[in-house]
């Protein structure tokens, strides 16, 4: 990526290189994320680190998101309800381009990511019980490939790779780090050389 990556080009990108069908996922519950794309010229990607108070996942790094609900109409809904409650983000605020091909977490959810465009400059209302800080990391660098390191772990006789990141003083890792990866295989398939 020698040139700056706008707002456009992702836009293009994205909707251009339609993301690979998912393999076939055994029945689970559903979950969805929000994928929030900050529209500055040069684009940031929003990213949440989760309460150290939390049952399950304190202090990772997350994308806005959680558990469907039986009243929400469809996936898209559940990422917009979840970003409002965990950061204040209104669903008016966020044109939804697109989805990811669903990633299964380890809590036993079928996780949907949504990708969507959302104004800059935005005044944020952390759920404090949720949520302990809010950041930006710029597009162009999440999409860097080169910045995943892969672990592998073997549980249950199986081995699953995970991807790990640093980003100033927040580690990148887990599902959410593997969604930034999908997103760029997606949209940057010429750096697709890991």
């Amino acid at each position: 990526m020698n040139a700056a990556l706008t707002l456009d080009n992702f836009l293009t990108r994205f909707q251009l290189q339609p993301p690979l069908p998912a393999p076939a996922i055994p029945a689970r519950r559903q979950a969805a994320v929000l994928v929030p794309i900050v529209a500055h010229p040069q684009p940031g990607l929003l990213l949440t680190r989760r309460s150290p108070r939390l049952r399950k996942h304190a202090g990772q790094v997350a994308f806005p998101g959680g558990m469907r609900d039986a009243e929400d109409a469809s996936l898209h809904v559940t990422a917009l309800r979840e970003a409002q409650e965990e950061i204040g983000l209104q669903p008016q605020q966020a044109r939804i381009i697109g989805t990811l091909p669903a990633v299964s977490s380890s809590t036993g959810f079928q996780v949907t990511p949504v990708v969507a465009i959302i104004p800059p400059h935005l005044s944020w209302q952390p759920n404090a019980d949720e949520v302990d800080a809010i950041f930006e990391m710029p597009l162009q660098e999440a999409l860097r490939l080169a910045r995943y390191a892969p672990l592998d772990i073997h549980r249950g006789g199986l081995r699953h790779r995970v991807w790990l990141s640093w980003y100033q003083d927040y580690f990148v890792w887990g599902m959410t780090a593997g969604i930034i990866r999908q997103l760029s295989l997606q949209v940057m398939p010429e750096l697709n050389t890991i």
